[in-house]
């Protein structure tokens, strides 16, 4: 239900653009297993559908959401030191050219489409503000800076501005005023930083381990396990540097779940869960059924998530899942 536009679509709609010949290796970046892009490549269509639009409007959005996506994912991969990274192959220079491509390319999809000059405005105008939001968090994310004030202002800055603007562009190009359009960007700012959460999760408990641990990256859990007051804190500290051997890493992974780092990261999530669910209650949309599917497709995740930990959701927080 959630996936209605293909790989093939959004890649059409890319190399539409005659610039994009310059990186034909770029539309190896657009295909996806079953030639469904990823899920929140659709977040425009599925907001445009939500006010009453006809998804063919938001394509645009589509096509741009998913440059601007991908910019951040080739970057991201650099300062990473991803070993799957693109710029393996064709080397750090001609990705960052690519990085800039593509972003450049996101907003030469909406300028160059058939959209009336109020609505391309306020739409460009909320694209400008992903695009800025997400460089300036992606500067703060690589300074690794400490302690969860910092942890909350990196979040709200690299990934919650991308699903917001997503579904607030949507909204625009389905026709819904700017009021309507503005509080699906405030579903969308609560939707990222639950996916941002989640990602979390699977960083700290990922085998081998993640860049989470091996760069000092401010994961809301290994903060927790860190900082909190616990038994086993000194312990996590010990093992925290050396968790390239997967015995150690093991153990501090077990830490996070003894000391309650799991269950303050699943807190935070639940609480925008229910503000989510919330807001949608208040929203005057022709069809809610989009919004509320998205974040169950979110949600649902979790319970297997946590089974495989060998963890129950908690008691308190069951209702809201």
């Amino acid at each position: 239900m959630l996936l209605t536009v293909s790989s093939d679509q959004v890649l059409s709609l890319v190399f539409a653009l005659p610039e994009m010949a310059a990186w034909p290796e770029a539309a190896n970046l657009f295909v996806a297993e079953g030639g469904q892009p990823r899920l929140d490549w659709q977040l425009p269509v599925l907001a445009c559908r939500a006010v009453g639009g006809d998804e063919s409007q938001a394509l645009p959005a589509v096509g741009a959401i998913a440059c601007a996506k991908l910019s951040c994912m080739l970057v991201d991969d650099i300062l990473d030191d991803d070993p799957r990274g693109v710029f393996r192959s064709i080397g750090a220079g001609r990705t960052a050219n690519l990085a800039l491509g593509l972003l450049a390319a996101a907003f030469a999809l909406i300028d160059r489409s058939p959209i009336d000059s109020d609505r391309k405005a306020a739409v460009m105008a909320s694209l400008s503000t992903m695009a800025l939001g997400g460089a300036a968090g992606q500067e703060m994310d690589a300074q690794n800076l400490e302690g969860e004030e910092n942890y909350w202002k990196v979040m709200s800055a690299k990934g919650a501005p991308f699903y917001a603007a997503s579904l607030e562009m949507g909204a625009l190009l389905g026709g819904a005023d700017r009021s309507l359009a503005r509080r699906l960007y405030d579903l969308g700012t609560l939707f990222g930083e639950m996916v941002q959460l989640y990602d979390d999760l699977e960083d700290a408990f990922a085998v081998p381990a993640s860049p989470d641990w091996l760069q000092g990256r401010n994961n809301l859990l290994i903060l927790y396990a860190s900082a909190a007051d616990h038994p086993q804190r000194e312990r996590f500290l010990h093992l925290r540097p050396r968790v390239s051997e997967e015995s150690n890493l093991h153990e501090a992974q077990d830490i996070l779940v003894k000391c309650g780092a799991v269950s303050y990261c699943i807190y935070h999530l639940a609480q925008r869960y229910q503000t989510c669910k919330d807001l949608l209650r208040r929203l005057e949309l022709a069809d809610p059924s989009p919004m509320r599917e998205l974040l169950e497709v979110q949600v649902a995740p979790l319970r297997e998530w946590l089974h495989t930990i060998g963890m129950e959701v908690p008691y308190e927080l069951a209702e809201s899942f």
